[in-house]
């Protein structure tokens, strides 16, 4: 059974998801810095005889924090794989143009 929606269909929706995917790790990214913001100043509150270094180096060494940085990374990651099929679906769309005008010239040419 092949595939009968538009192409245009199909590289909207590959589009669509892109553009959610790159939103969520573009908001891990951007809030990166006020989350380690928070963190520090959390752990600041709860150990008030930290240095602001050894409340930054804690907060760099934990685990929330290195889950953090993981799902950040995990969330590019998966907006790229969604751009890259954006891509595949313009490349296809050309390819298709291009074998149609193959068609229609060796058709002319058969004349």
């Amino acid at each position: 059974m092949s595939n009968r929606r538009p192409q245009s269909e199909l590289y909207r929706e590959a589009a669509s998801r892109w553009t959610d995917l790159d939103s969520a790790a573009r908001m891990l990214e951007e809030s990166k810095t006020a989350v380690f913001s928070q963190k520090v100043n959390e752990l600041l509150r709860d150990f008030p005889a930290y240095s602001m270094a050894k409340a930054e180096a804690r907060v760099k060494g934990s685990d929330d924090w290195q889950q953090y940085i993981d799902r950040m990374v995990r969330a590019r990651t998966e907006a790229n794989r969604a751009k890259i099929a954006v891509e595949f679906e313009r490349m296809r769309f050309w390819e298709q143009s291009q074998d149609r005008a193959d068609e229609r010239f060796t058709a002319r040419s058969a004349t």
